[in-house]
Formats: structure tokens, sequence, C-alpha cells
């Protein structure tokens, strides 16, 4: 609990920037926002990197959404899952550092197509951790994202994540979609609020999308309109 309340207070006052370490400096200067997090063409279904496509291009899918076309009707990441800003992540989610989550907001918040898709969505979701590990962390690291992103709009209690899912980069593609099956569903005495809307769903890392992708067809069956997710970070190449 001390070091959360230390990390929340750090983050508000002048310090070093947390890559280079210019002094004073955002959590993230300036400069190293613009080295280390430019921007790339991704799918625009699953934001994975195509390298032959362009940044401006908006349609680009990759073979494998073009195969199987996923339930979000779009999906945008800021950057890769790689250094520097796995190591950021890792201070965020797993050591209480909570003061991350306004630079992280503002960086997603700044890639090109994240405030379009703020704009169009009617309800902000953020990912549900599982009960023992939200015990176990104290917070939601997507719902500090979502408030900061869109606070009119964030929901944190609507889509519900019924049961822990074992971690998916150690899942082949094939286990990692049955692992998630079943996994989340709408909170059934609010699900009416989800009724013909846009629904814009945000996480910290997307892994290989199994999770995603299972908790917006959930939320089509529940009666959403369109589903679509910005998320921090999306690692380059399914494990």
């Amino acid at each position: 609990m001390f070091r959360r309340a230390l990390a929340g207070i750090s983050s508000r006052i002048a310090s070093q920037c947390a890559f280079c370490h210019a002094w004073p400096a955002r959590p993230v200067c300036g400069a190293c926002v613009a080295r280390f997090a430019q921007p790339i063409a991704r799918c625009r279904t699953c934001a994975l990197p195509l390298p032959a496509a362009s940044v401006t291009d908006s349609a680009a899918q990759c073979g494998a959404c073009l195969r199987h076309a996923p339930p979000l009707d779009a999906c945008v990441a800021a950057v890769d899952y790689a250094y520097p800003w796995s190591d950021a992540i890792t201070r965020f989610k797993f050591e209480g550092d909570t003061g991350w989550a306004r630079p992280l907001a503002d960086l997603l918040r700044h890639t090109p197509w994240a405030e379009p898709a703020l704009d169009a969505a009617d309800l902000v979701l953020p990912m549900p951790l599982a009960d023992a590990r939200l015990r176990e962390r104290g917070f939601n690291q997507a719902l500090l994202l979502a408030r900061h992103l869109a606070p009119g709009k964030t929901h944190g209690g609507l889509l519900l994540r019924l049961r822990a899912t074992p971690p998916q980069a150690r899942l082949t593609r094939a286990e990692r979609l049955r692992s998630v099956q079943g996994a989340f569903m709408a909170d059934p005495l609010h699900a009416a609020l989800l009724q013909g809307k846009g629904v814009l769903l945000v996480d910290d890392v997307m892994t290989s999308g199994a999770s995603l992708f299972a908790a917006a067809q959930a939320l089509r069956t529940a009666g959403a309109r369109s589903v679509a997710a910005l998320v921090v970070a999306r690692t380059p190449e399914p494990g």
C-alpha cells in the first residue's frame, strides 16, 4: 500500500524521465516518446505490425484476419511490447506503480486512429481481472487506463470475467482460443446498456488477442452494435 501511495505522489512532482533520465521531465520525456513510439503500420483488426503497409492505411489487415475475421471491428495499439515499454508496463502492473497510468494513457491517446475510436464509442470498458488477481494486485490496470482515456464513458463493471485463464504466452493459438471460451459475459443486471451501442475495450497488453476476441464476442452476444479495442502494447508475433 505504501509503495503504491509513494508511486502516486512521485508521478505528480518533477522527476527524471524513466528511460533517458533527463531532469526535470515527465515520466517519459518527449524525446523518448519520439524515439521509442514511432507509429507503424498495423493490422486494422488485431494490431500486428504490417511491414508492407502504410501507417495511413486504416483498412490494412493481416492474412490471419482476412481468413478468419475476428469479432473486433478495429484494434489500435500504441507500441510493440518491447523495451522500454515492457519495463514501464511491468512497473505499472506488477510493482504497483500506478503513476504510469496517465503517461501510458497519453501515449495511447496520441496513437493514430485512437482518438477517433474514443470519440465514436458510446461505452469504454476495461478488460476485467479475475477476482483473485484483483485482490492480489489491488487495482485493475485496464480500468485506470480507461478512466484517463474517457472518464465520462468508462463503466468498470459492465463486462465480467467469470473465471481465471492460464497465461496466454505459454499456449498454442488453439489452446488460447479454448482457454478463454466462456470466460467473459456482460453483467446481466446492466446488459441493457449495451443494446445497439458502440463499445471500446481497453487493455494494457495484447498477446494473442484471444481474451479480447472472447470479450468482444460476449459483448456482441449481449447486443453491442460494434466492438473495437485500444491497447498500449502488442506482442509483435504470436507466441
